[in-house]
């Protein structure tokens, strides 16, 4: 393993922004090595990211590579959205899949199907089924492969994210696992999201299985009727659409939709 530089690609989807390194060809980094990987992501000191991801081979024929996810504080953690569309989109810049459009990839034994759109140059990410929704005083708690509690609020403009979030996030249900804790109100049409990432343990611009598990509960707020539904997305970095279909309390065939942007490339000097 060579560890005297890294090569690296830095994406973000909607301002939440990620480290991607390549490993198809040759291991540069420990995955085991957390703290290098807080490194990373360390704002002053590293690249600066909200995560870092890992582009493995895949294990069989049926995907295309395998995903590895990590936070900033540099442990491996649950399924990131914003991340999935971004490192689709590196995949999809390596010259031989320059001219493919659908990609399927792993993550932590799940199977995630992925969609380039030429017209607009979004990526679509089909999330997993969500069938259980428990609610309570404190909101709406679910699971869109991270655990979110959801509340709404109407000044979700002005209120403090970090600070309210973090209370909700280290209170005595959620401490040891953690929760991400998203804010969220229907505002001129669409569905404006603010959220605190564990993790993280700050407010990041926008969260992927944020804005899915907001849209889930705007839609059971709010009845909406059974059937395919699409939710426009406000959030800090931009916007974002999740499509489902529902039925009850059930949802299925989620997908959330939204730019990539690539910010650079280079090498991080160990």
């Amino acid at each position: 393993m060579n560890t005297d530089k890294i090569p690296f690609v830095k994406y973000h989807g909607t301002g939440n922004d990620f480290v991607i390194i390549d490993h198809t060809e040759k291991q540069y980094l420990d995955p085991n090595n957390y703290d290098l990987i807080a490194a990373i992501c360390h704002r002053r000191f590293g690249i600066g990211a909200d995560g870092l991801m890992i582009i493995e081979k895949p294990s069989n024929e049926l995907h295309n590579f395998e995903m590895l996810y990590f936070n900033s504080d540099g442990k491996p953690s649950t399924m990131c959205g914003n991340g999935g569309r971004c490192i689709t989109a590196a995949f999809l810049k390596r010259s031989e899949h320059k001219e493919q459009s659908n990609l399927t990839f792993s993550f932590q034994n799940q199977t995630y199907q992925s969609t380039f759109n030429k017209e607009n140059g979004w990526i679509k990410l089909q999330m997993q089924n969500v069938s259980f929704i428990e609610i309570t005083s404190a909101g709406y708690i679910l699971d869109t492969g991270s655990p979110h509690l959801v509340q709404f609020n109407d000044e979700v403009n002005s209120i403090n994210v970090k600070k309210q979030g973090s209370v909700l996030r280290y209170s005595e249900r959620f401490q040891e696992e953690g929760i991400n804790v998203n804010f969220c109100a229907w505002n001129k049409n669409e569905l404006s999201v603010r959220t605190y990432e564990r993790g993280v343990e700050n407010e990041t611009y926008s969260c992927g299985t944020g804005v899915v598990a907001s849209s889930i509960s705007y839609a059971l707020k709010a009845h909406l009727p059974n059937g395919n539904i699409t939710i426009p997305i406000s959030t800090r970095g931009g916007r974002l659409s999740v499509s489902f279909q529902k039925n009850g309390s059930r949802f299925t065939d989620i997908a959330l939709s939204g730019p990539t942007v690539k910010i650079c490339e280079g090498y991080y000097y160990v």
